[in-house]
């Protein structure tokens, strides 16, 4: 992970706070990269959830965010892409294995 990438997931965390009490899609993909990423050879799974906390798990280094009987972590260690693709969304990429990838889109229905 670049600086400048460390940097955005840092800012994006000091200030996830902004979006306490906003509807929260989490849309999760696993997939094994070959030779190009190709969303239908991808498992996904998505979940909403009204977003109540979130904390820095020091030890594990795990990014965490919480709803009511929702629990989501991600792994800072592995982050190997961030990027904000739109206004209020968020995409995290961590490398798992050799060619094993989870991508998280993170959606806040903002009400501004």
């Amino acid at each position: 992970m670049t600086d400048d990438t460390n940097s955005k997931i840092i800012i994006f965390f000091e200030n996830i706070d902004k979006y306490y009490g906003c509807k929260t899609e989490i849309t999760e993909g696993l997939y094994s990269q070959t030779e190009d990423f190709d969303a239908s050879m991808t498992t996904w799974n998505l979940s909403e959830f009204t977003l109540i906390r979130s904390a820095y798990r020091k030890k594990g280094d795990r990014l965490m965010i919480e709803g009511e009987k929702m629990y989501y972590e991600i792994s800072a260690k592995i982050i190997i892409d961030f990027k904000q693709p739109g206004r209020h969304t968020f995409e995290f990429v961590e490398q798992y294995g050799f060619n094993v990838f989870r991508i998280t889109k993170i959606k806040f229905h903002h009400k501004y």
